[in-house]
């Protein structure tokens, strides 16, 4: 499946920003910032990945459901790809 842009612009803004807040984490890092905080900010940035993700899969979904025909969807294949993300 491809997803047309407009489908994937605020998932694209939400990784762009968890890019910029990772480079921030590993300024921290280089810069001998507190472990706790590092850790905190890592989590953070985990966070808001693991949400792109399933926003992905989300959209991917709903794309799947509203511009195919049911009967030929590959139920496997889209459980396998929600799966990566746990």
């Amino acid at each position: 499946m491809q997803l047309e842009p407009d489908e994937t612009k605020a998932i694209i803004t939400r990784m762009k920003r968890a890019h910029g807040h990772l480079a921030t984490v590993i300024r921290m890092m280089e810069n001998s910032a507190e472990c706790e905080d590092v850790l905190t900010q890592l989590a953070a940035v985990n966070k808001a990945l693991s949400r792109a993700g399933y926003a992905l899969v989300s959209t991917g979904l709903q794309h799947c459901l509203t511009t195919e025909d049911p009967r030929t969807l590959d139920v496997k294949q889209l459980e396998r790809l929600f799966l990566a993300l746990a």
